[in-house]
């Protein structure tokens, strides 16, 4: 589980950089959407070389299921898509801090309702009163951090 964790801290961590890092880029080009599909080509250029590594050592899976797979399931890129086109565009105007403090709030009222309800196949966790009070604690402490 630790491997989990440092993985999920990792991530949380590249999530302002991303932000700060493609909003400058979206003021140099004079355009967000051109700095969006910029990162969403080097995105995709990076998880297809992940994706050939892994092959090559006998895994990565296939693209054989595609057909049959639900296709509500795809609106994750859709949901990519916009995050980066948002943040792009948002952050020098609002700032990183609190473009990104609402994005943690969206995210923490998210996870606990797909947890809560299982929701797109994940693991239920019931929202309990001891739940709520820690995400409203999490939520409570972003805030704290964003006042001027």
């Amino acid at each position: 589980m630790t491997q989990y964790a440092v993985m999920m801290l990792v991530a949380g961590i590249g999530i302002p950089v991303l932000a700060a890092l493609n909003a400058a880029l979206g003021l140099r080009l004079e355009s967000p959407v051109a700095a969006a599909v910029i990162l969403f080509c080097v995105a995709l250029s990076a998880t297809l070389a992940t994706w050939g590594v892994t092959r090559a050592m006998g895994g990565g899976g296939s693209f054989a299921m595609l057909a049959g797979t639900p296709k509500h399931l795809f609106l994750a890129g859709t949901l990519v898509a916009f995050y980066v086109l948002s943040i792009t565009f948002v952050a020098p105007r609002f700032g990183v801090g609190n473009a990104v403090f609402f994005v943690l709030i969206g995210q923490l009222i998210s996870a606990a309702a797909i947890d809560h309800f299982g929701l797109f196949g994940a693991r239920m966790s019931p929202l309990t009163l001891t739940r709520a009070t820690g995400i409203a604690v999490m939520a409570l402490g972003v805030w704290i951090t964003q006042r001027a």
